[in-house]
């Protein structure tokens, strides 16, 4: 097993109520924190944006992955969302274990 990290940020609440509850309703997450809004200020498209984004903290598996981009990208309203993942090298090992546990699908 090995655990991961996602961010992702979507724009409103319910977006990201909504993303977080398809996200463990499949098994792809074991938790998804919502946490509270962020201004964003980047470069799209040569021009300088701003706007408030909901940051999500997402705690799955590598093997999880393909299907968090899936969810993410059939339920995000940009067409290039934010979608980063980071691999967890350390932890509570119990911790681990029910990442792993809550995230186990069986199709």
């Amino acid at each position: 097993m090995k655990p991961l990290l996602v961010l992702t940020n979507v724009p409103d609440r319910s977006a990201a109520e909504k993303l977080a509850l398809a996200l463990i309703e499949r098994r792809a997450a074991a938790c998804v924190n919502v946490l509270p809004a962020c201004h964003s200020i980047y470069r799209w498209r040569g021009t300088v944006e701003t706007r408030d984004e909901i940051p999500l903290l997402i705690k799955t598996t590598v093997a999880n992955y393909p299907l968090i981009e899936t969810i993410v990208r059939a339920q995000h309203p940009d067409d290039v969302p934010e979608l980063i993942a980071v691999p967890i090298t350390h932890g509570l090992p119990a911790y681990l274990d029910w990442v792993a546990t809550e995230t186990e699908r069986h199709d």
